[in-house]
């Protein structure tokens, strides 16, 4: 008899919880779902990207030989790479800053103008050619679903996509499909964290998650008594 008052309790507690915590879990599940019904490949906009051939850097292979640094700020790294059948070196600056220069002449290479950054996303993107605007955004201001600090050229397509190339490193950044943004959004809420969609540890979403689990302990619990009190009677 002591323990039915306490089952009571559970019983009790149980639906006060699934009150409070069962919009939260229907909203992880559902965007669970929608997060897990496409493969990572195809929302990160990887089935979008032509694979160019890879290339050997010319005989000899050029070592970083950049002009003019003597007045450049403090240097992080060198590397030497081909990009579109040129070799190029990058130097990275402590600040972030990307320069880039020819890696066999050691003259330095321009910034991506908004020609350029058109036709590295028509080489480099299935449908590329479909341009409806190319906008430049400065370190400080790009878009939210890049959010990067670096100084990138937005090559927006018909069919929704968003090509992000980087003006100073002249490379693809990122490729943001429409289906990217859902899933981004998805995202926020399902970490419950609509302004940065990076904190996946908070206050909130802590102790939502723990009433969530003690409702299921509950939950448990009051189903293992009901059914030995069925097989009781």
């Amino acid at each position: 008899m002591a323990q039915k008052p306490l089952m009571l309790r559970f019983a009790k507690w149980h639906i006060w919880l699934g009150w409070l915590v069962g919009f939260p879990i229907l909203m992880w599940m559902v965007t669970g779902l929608f997060m897990a019904s496409k493969p990572i490949e195809e929302v990160r906009g990887n089935h979008l990207r032509i694979e160019a051939e890879p290339q050997a850097l010319p005989p000899g292979n050029p070592v970083p030989i950049p002009i003019q640094l003597s007045d450049a700020p403090p240097i992080r790294e060198f590397r030497t790479a081909m990009q579109r059948g040129r070799a190029v070196t990058f130097v990275t600056y402590l600040d972030g800053r990307v320069k880039r220069f020819d890696a066999t002449e050691g003259t330095s290479i321009n910034a991506l103008d908004a020609l350029e950054a058109r036709e590295v996303a028509e080489q480099a993107i299935v449908g590329g050619q479909e341009v409806e605007r190319v906008t430049f955004f400065d370190a400080k201001e790009t878009p939210f679903d890049f959010r990067r600090e670096i100084p990138v050229w937005q090559v927006a397509l018909k069919d929704g996509a968003r090509v992000y190339v980087g003006r100073d490193t002249g490379e693809i950044e990122a490729v943001r499909t429409r289906w990217w943004r859902w899933f981004d959004f998805m995202w926020g809420l399902h970490i419950m964290d609509l302004q940065t969609r990076e904190k996946t540890s908070h206050p909130i979403l802590i102790i939502f998650a723990l009433l969530g689990v003690i409702g299921a302990l509950l939950g448990c619990i009051l189903m293992f008594r009901r059914r030995k009190a069925r097989i009781a009677g």
